[in-house]
């Protein structure tokens, strides 16, 4: 039986993201899609002596545009992100020990495209570092023909599903019967009891990049994924 989870790539996501990963047999990048400004395409929270704090990439602000096309025209974020994750985490317990992957982001790769650094940071972090098992497929192999909620049925009948694992938001605009009729069983990803870790600077915060974990954690970070539980 075949697990499938479907998501647009994120920058640096936050912990339940690679849950999702690792809960199903096949994660497909959904790049091929409208790109949205002020979304978690291009940025996300660290944490802060002051609080959480948006690290952005700038890549404009059109929409009319994919995900999969959005050029990175100014290669000067990855120094600047690169400065604010340095100063703000340097005092991690295990800031040295992934100091080396992480200046090969920010340091030594230069980056023209926002969906290669997201889907290339978020394998990664989930095969390098969390040992998952999961494949990563992108949604352009499938060449897609439908649009809306018909486009993620097509695309999992194509990649041969039996179970859709998604985000608890889309209960809101997909109904589970549509998926039930094309012989599709729909699980909901639940979010809640997160255990807290050790983390810097007051009081604890779930919703932040997955670094703050890592760099916190280190190899004990995956005992705080719901997967690990």
């Amino acid at each position: 039986m075949k697990k499938i989870a479907i998501l647009q790539s994120n920058y640096i996501p936050w912990k339940g993201y690679f849950d999702i990963i690792a809960k199903v047999d096949l994660f497909i990048f959904h790049d091929d899609l409208q790109y949205t400004k002020g979304d978690w395409r291009n940025r996300n929270k660290i944490k802060t002596a002051k609080g959480t704090e948006w690290i952005t990439i700038p890549c404009g602000s059109s929409e009319k545009r994919l995900i999969c096309d959005v050029k990175l025209n100014d290669p000067s974020w990855q120094k600047e992100h690169w400065n604010k994750i340095v100063f703000n985490y340097q005092k991690a317990p295990f800031f040295d020990k992934y100091k080396s992957l992480l200046e090969y982001f920010y340091l030594d790769e230069k980056w023209d495209n926002l969906s290669n650094f997201n889907q290339c940071f978020i394998k990664t972090i989930s095969t390098d570092i969390f040992g998952f098992k999961t494949v990563f497929e992108d949604s352009r192999k499938y060449q897609l023909k439908l649009t809306k909620g018909e486009r993620v049925i097509e695309l999992l009948k194509k990649a041969e599903a039996d179970y859709y694992l998604s985000g608890p938001s889309a209960k809101n605009y997909i109904s589970e019967n549509d998926f039930l009729d094309n012989g599709i069983s729909v699980e909901w990803m639940d979010y809640s009891g997160y255990k807290e870790y050790n983390q810097l600077n007051g009081n604890f915060i779930h919703e932040v990049t997955v670094l703050d974990l890592l760099l916190n954690e280190g190899d004990e970070a995956i005992k705080f994924l719901k997967y690990n539980l």
